[in-house]
């Protein structure tokens, strides 16, 4: 789990006894029902993605609760939804399927790291369980962690984003697609494309 640097630091802050029991006690490479309903309870991932260079990106990724599903203890599965078409993320999966997922939730101050390989898929049968999504994506777990805790600032749920998709997939256009820099670069049939008077 360790390489030469991880290990220096370590042993330059003499943690390399207390890194080793954590890899030791608390890693693992399966998901176990805490862990599933701690993901399939929030709303909520952080995605880390590398290029093939291994430039990195890392993006929110937020939709209902539940969104991210356990579909065994070996792979979870969420669904891409209209975004800003750059696809940083997942056109980094395509080149480098190594990803690291982080979970949090803000109100109990609980974290887990998940670490894998990602794929994505078009035709994936479980897009249909994901109204409005335009590819899912699966990670076959390699790691499994939890993270400490004690720096997580406590948080309170305000209100759902009015863009996750409803059950019919419908979701409004964001504002940002209307702008004049955007509108007439939109990809066809967006619903936000068009005059800037009908978007009024």
């Amino acid at each position: 789990m360790y390489h030469e640097d991880s290990r220096r630091l370590q042993d330059r802050f003499d943690t390399r006894r207390l890194a080793d029991r954590i890899e030791e006690r608390l890693v693992r490479d399966r998901l176990d029902a805490d862990d599933r309903a701690l993901v399939e309870s929030l709303d909520l991932v952080f995605l880390a993605t590398a290029d093939a260079e291994g430039r990195p990106t890392c993006s929110y990724k937020g939709g209902a609760p539940g969104f991210v599903r356990v579909v065994d203890e070996r792979t979870l599965a969420f669904p891409s939804y209209d975004g800003n078409g750059m696809f940083l993320s997942l056109g980094n999966v395509l080149a480098n399927p190594h990803v690291g997922l982080l979970f949090v939730d803000f109100e109990a101050g609980r974290r887990l790291r998940v670490e894998g390989r990602a794929s994505v898929a078009e035709d994936d049968p479980l897009r249909a369980a994901f109204p409005g999504s335009a590819l899912v994506v699966r990670v076959a777990v390699d790691r499994v962690y939890p993270n400490c805790g004690r720096y997580v600032h406590r948080m309170r749920r305000v209100e759902d984003s009015p863009f996750v998709p409803a059950a019919d997939g419908s979701a409004p256009a964001p504002g940002w697609k209307r702008s004049e820099w955007a509108r007439d670069v939109l990809p066809a049939g967006d619903p936000a494309a068009g005059p800037a008077d009908a978007q009024a």
